[in-house]
């Protein structure tokens, strides 16, 4: 019998100030578009990060809720938080955000900062940042813990997305947990079962129909020859 041993994998040594002032120099000399990274003299460093947003759900807004200014922007202001009122959509598919942060932003406050971005009001934890990378022509998704630091990945990775880039999806944990959902979540879920509904059925009537024309012009030839 084969028995299954765990081994807890040793976790490597944090990377000094100067590992990571040497890292930082050779990331920086690899960047085209400007976006450098910054070493600060606590040791901790800043950075950009681009976020692929691949949301195939739609995500619950403030409705009549106008867009955010520079006012906005400047004073903090949460204009979520300006209505009661809800409302659901479809964020545009691969829609692109570029985010500013730290060394110590974790995997969670970049999922709570981009929603925040985009005054999506649903739960954090219905999302989930992976990172994205392509090996021998594959694209190969990992799912990101909450307490992983992105821009130490984006760090060891260089600035080139195609070898290393992130991507924000649905969290997939298996069951879906439908309390989670707002009402106008659950109302478009409904009606996008009913239009997957109606198509399947007329794709089976469709199928069927041809299937039936061929039998009868096949027996229809079969009794018009002699014999």
């Amino acid at each position: 019998q084969n028995v299954a041993q765990t081994v807890e994998e040793e976790k490597p040594e944090p990377p000094t100030v100067q590992e990571i002032k040497q890292k930082i120099e050779k990331y920086n000399a690899k960047v085209t578009n400007c976006l450098l990274m910054k070493l600060n003299d606590d040791g901790t460093y800043t950075g950009f990060i681009k976020v692929h947003l691949k949301l195939r759900r739609p995500v619950t807004v403030p409705a009549g809720i106008r867009p955010q200014s520079i006012y906005d922007a400047l004073k903090e202001v949460n204009l979520a938080e300006m209505t009661d009122k809800r409302t659901s959509f479809y964020l545009p598919l691969d829609a692109i955000k570029q985010l500013h942060i730290s060394s110590t932003t974790t995997v969670s406050e970049v999922i709570q900062g981009l929603l925040k971005k985009f005054m999506v009001v649903d739960n954090p934890q219905k999302f989930a940042l992976f990172k994205e990378m392509r090996k021998d022509g594959q694209v190969l998704f990992q799912k990101l813990p909450l307490t992983e630091f992105p821009l130490y990945l984006r760090l060891l990775a260089g600035p080139d997305t195609d070898v290393l880039s992130f991507v924000l999806k649905e969290n997939e944990t298996g069951e879906v947990e439908w309390d989670a959902f707002s009402i106008p979540e659950l109302q478009n879920f409904l009606m996008i079962l009913d239009k997957e509904e109606k198509d399947k059925i007329q794709q089976v009537h469709r199928k069927y129909e041809r299937f039936k024309q061929r039998l009868q012009q096949t027996l229809k030839e079969a009794r018009s020859k002699p014999g």
